[in-house]
This record gives C-alpha cells, sequence and structure tokens, in this order.
C-alpha cells in the first residue's frame, strides 16, 4: 500500500513497459539509443570500479550509491530507502518509531532541520527549524546522502549520537556539539487545553491518527466548556506535515463544501491531477477559528492553513510559514525497501502554489524564538543555488570552534506568547480574512 506523504505527500505510477502496439517516432528512437548509450557508459564505469578501485568495494554498495546520486539529482525530498529505512518510514506514519524525533531536508549538501517533533530528544535537546547538522558523530555529513545520515540518527533506544550544529549563517554564527539520547518516539500529536472562552489545539504532525485525535479532543472541550466555548485555537506551529489524507480530513473537519486542495504534476502533457472537496459538516458549529503557523509550519499543515484562509473559515495569525509545496509518495520495491519520490506540486483553493513562498498571515505577531527561526530560513534561502567559493570557507568559522548550545525557547517558556495572546484577541473581535491570490 503507498503511503502519501506531504514532508515532509502523491500519485505515482511505475511504467513497466511501453506501448507494444504504436510504432515508435523517429525522435522518440534516437532518444531510446542514446539512453541505451547512457546506460552502456554506466556499465563500463561500474566495471572500471570494480576492478580498478584501489580499495574492495561491494556491487550492491556501489549500485544503491548510483541510486541515491540519481534521486538526490531530483530534489532534497527524493531518496531511496534500504529495506530497515522504508519499514522504518511506515511505522512513523503509524506514529511511533526510533530515533531522534526530528524532520529534516537536505541542502548544500548538509542536513537541515525543518522542525523538531514535539517531547522528544530533539526538541528537549534545543534544535530549531532551519538550523544545519554538519558532522554526527564527528564524520562529516557533507557529501553523503541524506538518507545516510538519516539512517545513521535513527538506532537503538537509549543510545545516544553527537550532532555538530551551526546555527547562523555570517561569521557570528553558533557552532555546538549536541549530545542526544535516541528513544522510541510515540508521538502525541494532538494536546487540547481550555484557553479562557477559546478551545486550544495543539496539533504537531499529521499521522494516521490525527483527525481522529483531533474529533476526540474537540467533542471533549465541548462537554467540558458547554456554552462557554465561543471559538478555537488551532496551532500548527512547528508542524513540519506528513499524511496528505490527514491533512484534507481535518481541513474538511471544518468546511461545509469547496476545495481543499488540488495536486498538479508540472511535467509537460501531465494529467490534470487531483481535487480533494470537502463534505458538509463543521465539527466547529460555525464558531471562529484562529490558526497558528511560523517558519515550522510546513507542508501538510501548510494545506490547512491555506484551504481554512482561502475559505475565510479561518484567520492566519503568526508568521510566515515554512514554504514546502511539493508532494511526494512512499513506493513499495518488495525485498529492496521503497523509496520517496516528488511527483507534484499542490495549490491551495485559490490556486497559490506557495513552495518555497510559504502562507502568509492574515495578522502577523511574533514571539522571540519566530524571529530566530526566519532569520535561520531566511539565510538558508538566501543561500540556496550557491556554492562557497574558497575566500567564502576561508572566512566562515573554524569548525572545531564550538560555542556553547543556546536552549531553544518554547513558546510560553520564553515569556508571554505573544502569538497566542494576538490570536485570542482577533477571536474576541475578528477581522474578515482576506483571501491569498
Amino acid at each position: 500500500m503507498r503511503n502519501f506523504l506531504l514532508g515532509g505527500v502523491c500519485a505515482f505510477a511505475l511504467m513497466g513497459s511501453v506501448a507494444l502496439f504504436a510504432a515508435p517516432s523517429k525522435m522518440g528512437v534516437l532518444q531510446t539509443n542514446e539512453t541505451y548509450r547512457q546506460l552502456n557508459l554506466f556499465g563500463e564505469i561500474f566495471e572500471r570500479v570494480r576492478n580498478d578501485y584501489y580499495k574492495e568495494t561491494k556491487d550492491e554498495d556501489l549500485m544503491e550509491a548510483a541510486i541515491n546520486g540519481m534521486l538526490a539529482s531530483l530534489d532534497p525530498y527524493s531518496v531511496y530507502m534500504p529495506p530497515r529505512s522504508f519499514q522504518e518510514a511506515r511505522v512513523q506514519t503509524r506514529g511511533e518509531f526510533g530515533g531522534l524525533g526530528i524532520e529534516v531536508t537536505q541542502e548544500n549538501g548538509l542536513v537541515k532541520v525543518v522542525s523538531p517533533i514535539d517531547d522528544t530528544p530533539a526538541q528537549r535537546a534545543g534544535l530549531l527549524p532551519g538550523d544545519l547538522i554538519t558532522h554526527l558523530d564527528g564524520d562529516p555529513v557533507m557529501g553523503k546522502p541524506l538518507q545516510e545520515a538519516i539512517e545513521k540518527m535513527r538506532g537503538t533506544p537509549n543510545t545516544s549520537i553527537v550532532l555538530t550544529v551551526r546555527r547562523g549563517m555570517d561569521a557570528a554564527a553558533k557552532i555546538f556539539d549536541v549530545k542526544v539520547t535516541r528513544a522510541v518516539i510515540k508521538t502525541r500529536v494532538v494536546r487540547s487545553r481550555r484557553e479562557g472562552e477559546f478551545a486550544y489545539l495543539r496539533i504537531s504532525s499529521f499521522n494516521e491518527h490525527t483527525t481522529q485525535d483531533m474529533t476526540a479532543a474537540i467533542d471533549r472541550l465541548k462537554s467540558e466548556m458547554g456554552p462557554a466555548l465561543k471559538g478555537y485555537i488551532i496551532d500548527l506551529r512547528d508542524n513540519p506535515g506528513g499524511l496528505l489524507d490527514q491533512a484534507i480530513s481535518v481541513s474538511d473537519a471544518f468546511l461545509n463544501q469547496g476545495e481543499i486542495v488540488s495536486t498538479r504534476s508540472l511535467r509537460p502533457n501531465a494529467d490534470e491531477g487531483q481535487r480533494y472537496n470537502a463534505k458538509r459538516g463543521d465539527i466547529a458549529d460555525g464558531k471562529p477559528i484562529a490558526v497558528l503557523v511560523n517558519g515550522g509550519t510546513a507542508s501538510a499543515s501548510e494545506i490547512v492553513s491555506g484551504a481554512l484562509q482561502d475559505h475565510h473559515r479561518a484567520v492566519i495569525v503568526g508568521n510566515t510559514s515554512f514554504g514546502k509545496g511539493l508532494v511526494q509518495t512512499m513506493i513499495p520495491l518488495g525485498e529492496f525497501g521503497g523509496m520517496k519520490i516528488t511527483t507534484a506540486g499542490y495549490f491551495t483553493p485559490s490556486g497559490r502554489s506557495i513552495d518555497k513562498v510559504g502562507i502568509a498571515p492574515d495578522i502577523e505577531a511574533w514571539n522571540e524564538r519566530d524571529h530566530m527561526i526566519a532569520a535561520a530560513l531566511k539565510a538558508r534561502r538566501d543561500l540556496t543555488g550557491k556554492h562557497e567559493t574558497s575566500d567564502e570557507a576561508d572566512k566562515a568559522p573554524d569548525r572545531n570552534e564550538k560555542t556553547p548550545q543556546a536552549k531553544a525557547p518554547v513558546p510560553g517558556e520564553d515569556g508571554p506568547d505573544v502569538v497566542l495572546q494576538a490570536a485570542m484577541e482577533v477571536l474576541r473581535a475578528p477581522p474578515k480574512p482576506a483571501a491569498k491570490k
């Protein structure tokens, strides 16, 4: 069974043969011949490495490296997963896995933190969205496939790994080591409480249980608060995403009709993709909603934010989200494990693609940690596509000089939660949210 992911979601078909009854075009024949020439070149290089490389190699390692190289050339999200990694990824979507509890991607050869998951070793260690991991147990990650780094960060519970983290980009960037102890990550994705006259729901990721857990939390708060319940606050800050179907069903829970999201391939002559529409029924009974976002709000959580914003169903409060508008799917490959490949982009109901742009809030509000996250993400985006020159490398901080780790502030722990307070003020006197075009 295929798992559709948003992060880091969609449709993919493996074509095992070409049309048998249509005569190939001249151009098609030329392209096929060139492909075979390139495959012959690969075979020749493969044999040269096997026979002439100064150290002994294993055929399976060489083939896996070739596969990883091909997928890594596409984008940071397409990866090959050996059997153990593929199984762990499937377990993660079910809400339980072993490791650090961190959503990562790859940028300029380094491992980039998208967001740590709530109440996991990564969050308790103080990692922030936008941080770069440069070394794992002293071993550089530069030049290695992302999946190799992910596998190294995962492992047996109660064992530890030392991450070398770079926070910031200029000469004042902090570089520090942090020791993180692996654990069995049992993700509690929905937390809820009464916040004055409002029901507060914190959704930390989208796994198979998110909609079910959210519905149960809302039913409990409705029962506890009764007529005193005046509105809902949905906190999607630092939510790295997850399963597409859960993002759709969470959005659907608050909408009576209309499109939630559409997915489209950007390839020429591709089909029109898919559109997902809401069914009648609003679990919030029409009461006002505020959605909290920040630079760690990514992928599936941006689908929810964008759908509720475009339908004028919620006011978005906070600061611009991460901007991951690409769709992946996990494809099983039998005994060889599986792969995750980007297959489409997703678009909000108004037709927006938010990839590398993000969801802009209706009401802007910042906590101190949001400034830290936004600064790190801006620095990363500014550097995207650029290669460090030798002069820039000379000016970079010495990687052997480590600065003390700074504890990551958590909303509400680094002073008043300004974003939450702003949301409550908005719900008490809500402006009409403007749909984003």
